[in-house]
């Protein structure tokens, strides 16, 4: 049985666009079929490489576990853990760190980024970089490897990455024996990415996202401030207008998309559509809502799922990283 593998960060409270972009596909498919094993991780400490508010990385963990329990992730049917839970992953990341070449973590995308901005704005190529940054790949490659995890689901801008672990577990093979399976990336290529409020890609950076849990009052009142254009009620509308019917697509049947468009051309009103993409948003988020609720109220439940989750990933762990200790010469004496 081939193992798939997902990391969830922890910097932030999970919105619509994290939903239909990564959320629901990812629990819909690990139901969908017994032919592989589902990793889904909370990847705190990848975390603290960008985020230094304590309260926030332990806030977004409550949140992120409690959305995706919520949301239908059956733990007894997963492996569901807490990255910061597993301390096999830190070790084999050391002795990955070891073998790595300096090169490699030259190449990486936001260590390049970051130093192309240094240069930019005239300062020393490395001011203010911290090796959190700079080697995190290497972390995201220990994620992966710790499993033996074979596919790993992706965007197109994450592929260096497993690109890298495939580096580097190729690179430990070569010099210590076959212990590591080579992943593989799954491009996700059907990814649906979700219009904000402003029509750009939704997210929290731009500011412009509508949150995932609300009562239906305030849930209105954030598609209230999707953008439209100014054409009066009766006046045939289009679908490119405006982002909220790409919003509505995300959470329709294709008729009922295809209605929703039709009723736009014969001039239903921007106040009437905005309406009934609440209601649409909701009917499939609010039988959510109530289990979301009662656990963020009730953490030690979230904790027990964490720590049940983080011993089963600990017996893969164990056994992988005895491989990986006997291979380099660590072991015992007698």
């Amino acid at each position: 049985m081939q193992r798939v593998l997902t990391g969830i960060t922890t910097t932030g409270i999970p919105h619509l666009g994290n939903y239909v972009g990564a959320i629901r596909p990812a629990i819909r498919a690990a139901a969908a079929t017994a032919a592989h094993e589902s990793y889904f991780f909370l990847a705190d400490y990848h975390g603290i490489i960008k985020c230094h508010d304590p309260e926030q990385i332990h806030q977004s963990t409550r949140a992120v576990a409690a959305t995706w329990l919520a949301c239908g992730l059956n733990p007894d049917h997963t492996v569901f853990y807490r990255q910061s839970d597993v301390p096999e992953i830190l070790e084999l990341n050391w002795i990955l760190t070891c073998i790595t070449a300096k090169g490699l973590m030259n190449r990486a995308h936001a260590y390049k980024a970051a130093v192309q901005d240094n240069l930019d704005k005239g300062e020393d190529a490395d001011h203010q970089i911290e090796m959190g940054l700079y080697a995190y790949p290497i972390l995201m490659s220990a994620d992966i490897l710790a499993f033996n995890a074979r596919h790993v689901p992706v965007g197109r801008d994450q592929i260096q990455h497993i690109e890298m672990a495939q580096d580097i577990a190729q690179r430990f093979n070569h010099r210590f024996g076959e212990v590591f399976v080579i992943p593989e990336a799954r491009i996700e290529e059907h990814v649906e990415l979700l219009q904000g409020l402003d029509g750009r890609k939704m997210s929290k950076s731009y500011g412009n996202t509508i949150p995932l849990f609300q009562t239906p009052k305030q849930r209105q009142k954030s598609v209230n401030k999707i953008i439209t254009n100014l054409k009066e009620p009766g006046e045939p509308k289009s679908p490119d207008e405006s982002p909220l019917f790409a919003v509505y697509q995300a959470f329709a049947t294709p008729a009922e998309t295809q209605a929703f468009a039709a009723e736009l051309a014969r001039g239903m009103a921007w106040g009437e559509a905005k309406k009934q993409l609440a209601a649409k948003i909701g009917a499939e988020l609010d039988p959510f809502t109530e289990r979301y609720e009662h656990l963020m109220a009730h953490p030690q439940e979230i904790e027990a799922v964490l720590r049940q989750g983080a011993d089963k990933a600990r017996t893969e762990a164990r056994k992988l990283l005895q491989q990986v200790r006997e291979a380099v010469g660590i072991r015992a004496l007698a």
